[in-house]
């Protein structure tokens, strides 16, 4: 049955490759990522196909890949990461993909049409994106009124944000923004993502600075929740930001981190393109170093008493496998999947396995921060 499967991957990837991928790119990405949401949307409003969707793309239960992981289930370590579904369209027919969990957003409490003018740019040569949307979506009340009454099939993490103005600037007006869509979606998903880190808006990311991050948590607690909290951070901090965003975790309910988001840098040697654009966040292989080291410093730093989500530059299963042996219990990815295609999902599933038992573990808990003991 996994030959079978291996073999339809590769079909998969082969058409995506010499056919769907070259009449994508023929498009400007921010139409492409359009249209993939509105199809999306309706293959997953069908029983048929998403059962079809499935049979093309999703891959059977590989038992050495479950997860129990702060109350929830997760039947592999591969998530689609927040920026993606912003409007939480896509939540019927991304577990038929092959993903084990999600991230929804980023949310902010009022709706936001995001930076003005283009969004997306690819870099094919250097395997990234630049991602300048600026936090665009409807807005907490209107998807929280949709999602109020289904049931997912697998955990979805609702990333929230304070909403990109100017009068979210203010500490204490963005803290309850903040505070706002995280009260709206205190019964609907099933873990947190606090995105400090969104490198597209206006006024920066104030909570990365310690005393307003400690401000932020505290008012954030003052909704109680059993839902995991995740911080999403930076991939451009200084170790001396990352230990005191660690200090002020410790003293709050924070089960871990998201590692990382886009990076702001243009001076990275990942990056082959000359004459980016100056404004908008990299992705892809651009921040996989940067995202691996932070990875490996929270790790080391919590002496993985954090769970951490390793997110940055996976386009294989070995991609994976390292930030897992570095410290990550769960990845998540996009830029892999538009430059190769959905059927990557399985193939990194598969692959996992195998690199797993080629190291002698039995379970991925084992290989977990297996490069640091």
């Amino acid at each position: 049955m996994m030959l079978l499967t291996r073999l339809r991957n590769a079909l998969n990837g082969l058409l995506y490759q010499q056919i769907v991928k070259r009449i994508f790119f023929a498009f400007e990405p921010d139409r492409v990522h359009e249209e993939m949401i509105r199809l999306g949307h309706e293959l997953g409003s069908n029983q048929l196909t998403k059962a079809l969707i499935s049979t093309m793309f999703g891959t059977k239960n590989i038992p050495e890949l479950n997860q129990a992981l702060h109350g929830l289930h997760f039947k592999n370590p591969v998530g689609l990461s927040g920026g993606f579904d912003k409007n939480a369209i896509l939540t019927d027919i991304i577990p038929t993909v092959g993903f084990g969990f999600m991230e929804i957003g980023s949310i902010t409490a009022k709706a936001s049409n995001g930076n003005p003018g283009r969004h997306l740019w690819r870099l094919p040569k250097s395997k990234s994106l630049i991602v300048n949307y600026g936090l665009s979506n409807k807005g907490a009340e209107e998807i929280a009124s949709r999602l109020g009454k289904k049931t997912f099939t697998i955990p979805v993490g609702i990333n929230i944000a304070k909403t990109n103005c100017a009068e979210t600037n203010n500490v204490d007006i963005g803290i309850q923004d903040y505070v706002e869509t995280y009260k709206t979606f205190r019964d609907i998903g099933d873990f947190f993502t606090i995105n400090i880190s969104c490198p597209n808006v206006t006024g920066g990311q104030p909570f990365h600075d310690a005393q307003n991050l400690d401000l932020l948590l505290t008012e954030l607690e003052k909704t109680p929740t059993d839902k995991p909290v995740f911080l999403k951070i930076s991939p451009d901090l200084t170790h001396q930001n990352i230990d005191s965003i660690i200090e002020i975790s410790n003293r709050h309910h924070v089960d871990g981190f998201v590692c990382t988001n886009l990076t702001k840098r243009r001076d990275l040697n990942s990056i082959i393109e000359k004459d980016l654009p100056p404004t908008g966040g990299l992705s892809g292989k651009v921040v996989e170093p940067l995202a691996n080291e932070l990875i490996s410093y929270i790790y080391k730093k919590t002496r993985g008493e954090k769970t951490i989500i390793g997110v940055g530059g996976i386009f294989s299963a070995e991609d994976a496998y390292k930030k897992i042996r570095l410290g990550a219990s769960l990845v998540e990815l996009i830029t892999s999947m538009i430059y190769q295609g959905p059927q990557l999902i399985s193939e990194i599933n598969i692959g996992l396995a195998r690199l797993l038992k080629k190291d002698g573990f039995t379970h991925i808990a084992e290989a977990v921060g297996a490069d640091h003991e």
